[in-house]
This record gives C-alpha cells, structure tokens and sequence, in this order.
C-alpha cells in the first residue's frame, strides 16, 4: 500500500460545465479555495473550449476540457456517447493520477464512479438537486442506483435529500448546505429602487411561469415596480409569449445572463424564488446575504431550511399562485418591512457562512483519503 505522507492532496473536481449554475459556483469555491491551500485541483468539463467560463478561478486549478457537451440525442447514439464520455473522462483521470474524485450532478456522477473504479480512485458524488422530483429517465436511475452505493460517499445540501437517498440505497453521506457569499462582496446597489428579481435558468422547474402569472394579478395594484428574471433556457419564447399575452411586455424583461456573478442583486430590491422544486435554492442564500428581502414558495427542499417564516423572509405555500402575487404586492408597498427583512436576512446567512461551509467539506475530504490510502483496493 502506497502513503500519502506529507504532499499535499491531488483533487480532480468533475461537472458537465462551466457555466453559470449553482453547481458550477460552489465548484469554483471549492476549486480556489483548496489551490489557495496549496492543493494539486483539476476541474475537468465535459464542454469543449468554446464555451467561456462564467466563474473565475485561481491561477493554479488546472481546467480540462473533454470536448463532449451534453444534447439530446437518440437512444442509440446516446448509449455510444456515453461510453465517449466515460473513456474520455477515464483518460484524463489516468493523466490526472487523483487521490480523490469529486463529482457533480447525477449523470456525472455516474460517468465518475464508472471511470474512476477502473483506475481504483475513490470518488465524492454530490447531488444537487430534489431526487425525489427529478426526472431522470429508467437506465439513468437504475444507473444511480447501481454507482451511488460504490462510491466513496455522497454529499447533499438537505436533509430530505439525504433521507430520500437512505430509503432507496446503502450509502455513506453527509449534508453540507451551500454557503452564502459575504454581504462585502455584494457590488453597489444600481436599481432603481421598483424592482423585483428573480434569477435561475429558463426551465419548468424554476417556475416562472407561476411568477409571471402571479405579477400578473398584482400588476395593476402596484404599477411603479417591474419583474426581471435573469437567465437563460429553452422556456424563453414560452415565458415572452406569456408575458405578451398578459399584456406585460412594458413590466417584465427576461435580459439573460448577467454578466458578473451576483450582478442581479445589486440590480433588485426584492427576491422572489418560484422554483416548483430546489436542491437547494443557492439564488435565496445569496439574496439573504445581499441584503435584498426575499419571498419563496415553499418548495422541497431548501428554502424553508433558510428562510425564519416571517422574520427573514416570506415563505408561500408551494404552487399557491394567488398567495405569491398578494406576498409580492404587500412587500413593494411596505419598504420599512422589506427594511426589516433585509436586516434579517443578512443575521440570518452568518449561519451559512463560507468558512463554516469550506471547513465540512475539507472534513469529509480528509475522512475518505483517510479510508482510501493511495494504491489501496477499491
């Protein structure tokens, strides 16, 4: 058996891309955070080269892109792409000689665990989304259900995710929630004071339909305040059509992505979250911790671990359109409330603090290199 002695661990982070999602953020946390400690970290994307990074990150995260981003596909020549997939990430694996491999998002997850058990590397799977109402398909969940167990372990942000994981297979985990940024990294506040934001990639899963409508019912009662809803995705012409059709084309914009990450914050003065279901719900943490007040329904999972009903922020009963629209218009016509909340929110996000959330995931790092010694059997 080999020993790691005193050099500081080689960590290779994998996930689909380097966009600008939630996965991808706390993935360039991470990646920087263990570089700035003098670690060997490889972020390996399945994306080619001509897709930019949204995330910036230290000098010394060496980025390896494997050139196969995800589409849709036919069932033949998707099964072949995987199996692309899987020996492309197992050969930069090979190059990459990793103590660890931590991976993000399911399909991912999966292509990690199938690759790294022929190299005999451990490997972290982290889910980052509500498993219990993700659509995965057939061969993809049993696919899930036959890696998990061989992983080194799996990290969720909620609880309800964990337990739901528990009833299905025999897993070790941990629950590490996603960290919210300091309030001192929040940029000047730019809006113009009448605007309410939202902020996810352009899918049902987001919901925005449902905020749409419900700005529509309240639109009228509160005419100074606009929606915006930054982002991207295949919903695009769904969501303007519905706007138009609601006659809303001068009250609500879609700009897309914003071009730093937490610019939408300085650009909001309030938050909504209208997500039918969440990993988590990265978007509220950040809001909270820029100080904007926040109303979300209360979705599984994630809001309602970070919202005090109330006090620092306004949970609706899931899917309760009529009971967003009215939580919305009496938030923009009570600005020493959202005051209130914004203090609140701030209080409140210490206890998702970035220290506190680096440190558990260098613990449970630490606990699998600790059971998996370089050149041991997997």
């Amino acid at each position: 058996m080999l020993v790691r002695a005193s050099r500081p661990p080689n960590i290779a982070f994998v996930l689909p891309g380097l966009g600008a999602g939630g996965s991808e953020h706390i993935v360039s946390l991470l990646c920087n955070h263990f570089a700035a400690l003098g670690w060997t970290v490889r972020l390996i994307a399945f994306e080619d080269e001509t897709t930019p990074t949204y995330y910036s990150h230290h000098p010394a995260v060496r980025i390896v892109r494997l050139g196969m981003r995800s589409r849709r596909r036919p069932a033949p020549a998707a099964a072949l792409t995987m199996f692309k997939r899987r020996q492309r990430l197992q050969a930069a694996l090979e190059e990459a000689a990793p103590d660890l491999v931590v991976s993000f998002l399911t399909r991912t997850n999966i292509l990690s665990v199938w690759s790294a058990r022929r190299i005999g590397v451990p490997v972290i799977v982290s889910e980052r989304n509500n498993p219990e109402l993700q659509t995965l398909g057939t061969v993809w969940s049993k696919l899930r259900q036959w890696a998990y167990p061989r992983s080194a372990g799996l990290v969720t942000m909620t609880q309800g995710a964990m337990d739901h994981f528990d009833r299905t297979m025999t897993v070790r985990g941990w629950v590490i929630p996603n960290p919210a940024p300091p309030a001192a990294a929040a940029m000047p506040h730019m809006s113009d004071g009448r605007t309410i934001g939202a902020v996810g990639r352009l899918v049902p899963q987001k919901g925005f339909d449902r905020l749409i409508d419900a700005f529509a019912r309240v639109a009228a009662d509160i005419p100074d305040w606009r929606l915006v809803i930054w982002g991207e995705g295949p919903d695009r012409a769904a969501l303007e059509a519905q706007r138009d059709r609601l006659g809303l084309s001068d009250r609500v914009t879609l700009p897309g992505i914003t071009h730093q990450p937490g610019e939408w914050i300085a650009q909001s003065d309030m938050f909504v979250l209208s997500s039918r279901f969440e990993g988590w719900g990265i978007v509220v943490g950040e809001a909270m911790a820029g100080g904007l007040p926040v109303i979300s329904f209360d979705c599984p999972w994630g809001p309602a671990e970070m919202i005090e009903q109330g006090r620092s922020g306004v949970l609706v009963p899931n899917g309760d359109v009529p009971a967003l629209g009215d939580a919305m218009a009496a938030l923009c016509r009570d600005p020493a409330r959202r005051d209130a909340l914004s203090i609140e929110a701030k209080a409140r996000m210490t206890l998702f603090d970035m220290d506190h959330i680096l440190a558990s995931w260098r613990s449970v790092i630490f606990e699998v290199l600790k059971d998996h010694p370089v050149g041991a059997e997997q």
